[in-house]
């Protein structure tokens, strides 16, 4: 992995790092952190992958200027998305995290709320992602290996060669069929390691309709990078 700048007012880092699967260059703006990268071939030559990150400089600062200004802050008090749905954060005496009508209740004691609700949001995740990937697998007729969890920049999901895959755990706070979705796009790899019509038609047969869950990934999913939770506290706090 490289890094360096396109000089210029202001200046932007980027970072270069070469996939063994890549073909291509392959340019990206961090919905999250605005952080550009760029995927390139093992065998392409640092110079002409930095020529085509100085010819998009255009495009990368477009980009970066279309980018939300803050990130908002799950504030106790406020609303948090859960399988797609807005649920206010309270707090109670309760024993565990509860959802109770529109509300997810957090157990008020020495623990910092913002890790109940991570532990919650997290925990959620894998109980979804585990059913939705066992179902498409069955279907598929392929075994998967680990499931693991990460909050990755760039990603929804990854499926390795031996049939491990990762999720990103904020699918949690999308919409049902969009996390369906994902397990049915990274299930399809276990028979197909490429994004090729062979694959689609994978996808396709697991998940007819995915186009839409897609579409509103494209369109909806950096908000979800957006929401922060090292900072979930009291709703005045956060106001100052």
């Amino acid at each position: 992995m490289a890094a360096s700048f396109i000089f210029g007012d202001p200046p932007i880092e980027v970072i270069l790092r070469a996939h063994a699967r890549a073909r291509r260059f392959s340019l990206r703006v961090s919905q999250r952190t605005g952080v550009v990268s760029l995927s390139l071939p093992p065998w392409a030559p640092e110079q002409e992958a930095w020529r085509f990150v100085q010819a998009q400089e255009a495009w990368i600062r477009k980009a970066q200027a279309a980018l939300p200004s803050a990130a908002s802050c799950a504030v106790l008090g406020g609303t948090v998305l859960f399988r797609g749905r807005p649920y206010r954060l309270e707090t109670a005496k309760v024993r565990s995290v509860a959802l109770q009508d529109d509300c997810i209740v957090l157990p008020e004691g020495r623990q910092a709320p913002v890790r109940r609700l991570e532990t919650f949001l997290k925990h959620s995740a894998r109980l979804d992602l585990m059913a939705a990937c066992t179902r498409h697998a069955a279907r598929l007729g392929r075994p998967f290996g680990r499931v693991t969890l990460r909050d990755p920049v760039s990603r929804w999901g990854s499926c390795t060669a031996e049939g491990h895959l990762m999720f990103s755990w904020r699918l949690i706070m999308a919409p049902p069929k969009v996390l369906d979705y994902v397990a049915a796009h990274e299930v399809a790899h276990l028979a197909q390691m490429n994004h090729a019509p062979v694959f689609w038609a994978e996808v396709a047969r697991l998940m007819p309709g995915y186009a839409e869950p897609r579409a509103w990934l494209r369109s909806h999913g950096h908000s979800l990078h957006q929401i922060q939770f090292s900072k979930l506290g009291p709703k005045h706090d956060a106001e100052n």
